[in-house]
């Protein structure tokens, strides 16, 4: 960063002085494209069946970048499941929350009534005492040998391998919502395994699922996490909580999908689609209460700052 000091925000048609939308351009935003997001759940599941189908057609000399692309799967479902977490996938409530339990969520291994609920206190304080997700970026800056160890334990499956047993005892929990979520999540997954044993491949499933869920988008999961609140703190003022970081198309594609990573924009105002967060970005630069005094560049220039500056 090359300050510290925040930018004044000017009030401008679009933006108040304190960085919400002014309310007839907040209404705008938030309309649900809702025929467009279908389409994006549609084309996920395509590009999914693509990839497994050349992983078995052109075995074995695709595997590795096979295997890189499933963890990126991961973050495409995950992250449309975060729209539909916020209600904002679908204009049809009971769609909304169909598609984000069972054709996003589910397959993920994700409990996403559970995820709604510890999400909603992230965003009502961050670095709040109920944040959900302090383990991921708390104690930023740290050293590049700490940061190095996070993501080995990442990449090599230990820290994916601790939640998935965290998960699997769901199967004991007291909580009775707890215990049908998870063999609804089990089920889903008996699906995808019958389908890759059904397509004659049933190794797809152990290995091209479940194996870079455990290790790629672990990575993925927490260099995103990093990004967003990694040596932030608790203020009233979001550019205090959650980086700026300027989007370029390989981060796009690999590590922030359908444009989760505006993420500052999400935060002053959490009832914007994805698809509409891009026009948010813009009234907020032009109000000033964006500028390149905060922002960084790029993530690698992030994630360096946040580990350089450790001791």
């Amino acid at each position: 960063m090359v300050k510290t000091e925040l930018p004044v925000c000017r009030e401008t048609e679009f933006i108040r002085a304190d960085g919400r939308p002014q309310p007839a351009f907040r209404e705008q935003l938030r309309r649900i494209p809702s025929w467009r997001n279908a389409w994006s759940v549609l084309f996920l599941y395509v590009q999914t069946g693509l990839v497994l189908w050349s992983t078995v057609a052109f075995a074995p000399w695709i595997w590795p970048i096979t295997f890189l692309l499933m963890g990126r799967t991961f973050a495409q479902y995950l992250s449309l499941m975060h729209d539909a977490a916020h209600r904002l996938l679908f204009s049809d409530k009971r769609l909304n929350d169909f598609a984000g339990r069972w054709l996003l969520g589910y397959p993920s291994l994700t409990n996403v009534d559970g995820y709604r609920r510890v999400h909603a206190a992230h965003h009502r304080q961050e670095f709040g005492p109920d944040e959900p997700d302090m383990a991921l970026y708390a104690r930023y800056p740290i050293s590049s040998a700490s940061f190095r160890r996070k993501l080995t334990r990442d990449a090599t499956g230990r820290t994916g391998i601790k939640l998935m047993r965290q998960f699997l005892a769901g199967a004991r929990s007291p909580d009775l919502r707890v215990r049908r979520t998870f063999w609804k999540i089990i089920s889903v997954q008996a699906v995808l395994l019958a389908t890759a044993i059904a397509s004659g491949s049933w190794w797809l499933y152990p290995v091209f699922w479940l194996g870079p869920y455990l290790t790629v988008w672990r990575v993925i999961n927490r260099l995103r996490s990093v990004a967003e609140h990694g040596g932030m703190m608790a203020s009233k003022d979001r550019r205090e909580t959650t980086h700026a970081v300027l989007q370029h198309p390989l981060a796009r594609f690999m590590v922030v999908p359908y444009r989760i990573g505006y993420h500052l924009p999400h935060h002053v105002d959490s009832g914007v689609p994805f698809r509409n967060l891009p026009k948010l970005d813009t009234a907020l630069r032009e109000a000033g209460y964006i500028d390149p005094s905060f922002e960084y560049r790029s993530y690698p220039e992030l994630w360096k700052a946040l580990r350089a500056q450790g001791t």
